[in-house]
């Protein structure tokens, strides 16, 4: 409608915008609405009409600190030794050894950069076609490496994870290579500048092996080029969004890799893959460079195989960036060694019941024999499922131009759940809502800083109770680690239905711990003492 017709607005368009809102007027008031309105429709046009640069911030800048809240004082970042013999000529063995022993074995001269870069090409080459984690390969990989090899020699070492392979979720911004966030509109895009993430793991020495597959625009396993299994079923998808890192870790395809998270995307796929997905603070890491879906939930953060790699690169991403105004400069450190004894652990009601749940009570069972006490807690029974409304809102806020110029038709998924409708859903959102739904969101932080009044940690089941989605919208980190295996049919995921009648296969099952606001070591060194207990070999045999 434009300017001439505006008046067109009748009671009868308010009557019928009521029940999309789920709300109901009077005759009289629709006849007022209807004169008004188009002052406020013509207030939006204009408002749309200005083109906003995708790096602008909003100015209400989420922090997830209510007042009084003190930063933990961890001390100094401790970590268990990377002692681990030298597997020599086994591959295999090098490929899925930690990080930190990569790290180590390069630093004394058993193995050099160049050689562990080649073992995972030739990895990639050879076992990526059937899981499908990488977009695209950094072409200067080998050449990156072999100078690393070079400062080695001449005793110039770049930091703690110098020569150590990784790989970059395609929502991570790198120079020179294609970052295209797995989306047809935005296909061959090419940034000119690192994300401050990766030139943190430049910094600190890693090798880029290439970038992982991300579900088109953070959503999903599914991008333009096709879709990540995973590597311990192929009949199923990896989950989503950071599909590609997971699947990569997982499969040993690279010595660990960075995802994104906005509600899941790190610890869904890490799940379903059997790898060790770290959700950190929201805010711990400055965001520079990275895809902006939702400004005030997007996290970066590590997959890797090795609880103690995942402090360790943790580490060298900790801290603020200017670019980033939600960053904030908050030391990481804490003794990631010390184990699970004299911890308060809290569990909700009804979260570990059930069939699908039994590695996860085990792994409670585990954590009580680690000198852990399981405590009960309880969250006030409000609707935290509905805050998801505020991601979609500020999701279609910043695809709003694919929205309103119809390009969203460009992506190859159209179905009810998919962004595209998803976004044109978010134009009839209530800004009221919005507003109380952010009040509400303050009412699970308050929740939150009561429930961690009484414990140190929280657990359960990976997508089991309410805490996967609260703790999301309230910025409080999460561990997602492998427990056990279970046998299960290929599962749904990104709206795509498995096979039918594939055969069910053993996989991984998860358990998911969340920690303070900025005291990921206390929840790094539960995790670790718990893997150490579970001791399960997490290497998938190739199909």
């Amino acid at each position: 409608m434009d300017k001439q017709n505006r008046h067109d607005a009748t009671r009868a368009d308010i009557a019928a915008a009521e029940r999309i809102l789920g709300i109901e007027q009077t005759a009289p008031e629709r006849a007022l609405i209807a004169a008004a309105i188009a002052a406020q429709i013509d207030l939006a046009r204009a408002r749309r009409a200005v083109e906003l640069d995708d790096d602008l911030a909003p100015a209400c800048v989420f922090d997830p600190r209510l007042p009084g809240f003190e930063t933990p004082g961890r001390g100094p970042l401790t970590l268990p030794g990377a002692a681990c013999p030298f597997p020599g000529a086994d591959d295999a063995a090098i490929a899925f050894a930690p990080a930190r022993a990569q790290a180590a074995w390069i630093r004394n001269g058993q193995l050099t950069a160049a050689r562990l870069t080649g073992i995972y090409l030739d990895r990639i080459a050879r076992l990526d076609p059937a899981i499908g984690a990488f977009a695209r390969l950094n072409p200067a990989a080998l050449a990156e490496a072999a100078a690393l090899d070079d400062r080695a020699a001449r005793g110039d070492w770049a930091g703690p994870l110098h020569g150590v392979p990784w790989a970059c979720k395609d929502l991570i911004d790198t120079a020179g290579i294609v970052t295209d966030w797995g989306a047809e509109p935005f296909r061959g895009r090419v940034p000119p500048e690192d994300a401050a993430v990766v030139r943190r793991l430049r910094a600190a020495g890693a090798v880029l092996l290439g970038k992982t597959v991300v579900g088109a625009l953070g959503y999903g396993d599914v991008w333009y080029g096709g879709r990540t299994r995973n590597p311990w079923n192929p009949d199923e998808g990896a989950s989503g969004s950071s599909s590609g890192s997971a699947a990569a870790v997982a499969a040993g395809l690279c010595g660990f890799a960075l995802g994104t998270e906005t509600l899941g995307s790190i610890v869904a796929p890490a799940a379903r893959c059997g790898a060790i997905g770290l959700r950190p603070s929201f805010g711990r890491i400055g965001r520079s460079g990275v895809m902006k879906l939702c400004p005030s939930l997007d996290r970066v953060g590590p997959l890797c195989r090795d609880i103690a790699d995942a402090a360790l690169v943790l580490a060298a991403l900790n801290g603020a960036d200017p670019g980033d105004p939600s960053s904030r400069d908050i030391p990481f450190g804490g003794d990631v060694a010390g184990g699970a004894e004299g911890l308060r652990i809290g569990i909700l009601d009804g979260d570990f019941a059930g069939a699908g749940a039994g590695e996860a009570r085990r792994a409670l069972e585990r954590l009580r024999a680690l000198g852990a006490t399981l405590v009960r807690v309880t969250l006030p029974p409000l609707p935290w499922e509905t805050l998801v409304s505020l991601l979609m809102a500020e999701a279609a806020a910043s695809f709003e131009p694919l929205t309103l110029s119809g390009r969203d038709d460009l992506l190859a998924r159209q179905d009810e759940a998919a962004w595209p409708n998803q976004f044109r859903l978010a134009r009839f959102l209530s800004a009221v809502d919005h507003v109380q739904l952010d009040r509400l969101r303050r009412r699970g932080m308050q929740a939150m800083r009561d429930g961690f009044a009484a414990v140190d940690l929280l657990a359960a089941p990976f997508a089991a109770g309410p805490l996967h989605t609260l703790a999301a919208f309230t910025g409080h980190p999460c561990l997602c680690t492998p427990v056990g295996f279970t046998s299960a049919p290929p599962r749904p995921s990104a709206g795509l239905a498995p096979p039918e009648q594939a055969p069910p296969r053993r996989v991984p099952a998860a358990l998911c711990l969340w920690g303070e606001l900025f005291d990921e070591a206390k929840l790094l060194a539960a995790g670790l003492a718990l893997a150490e207990r579970c001791a399960l070999d997490l290497r998938p045999q190739p199909t």
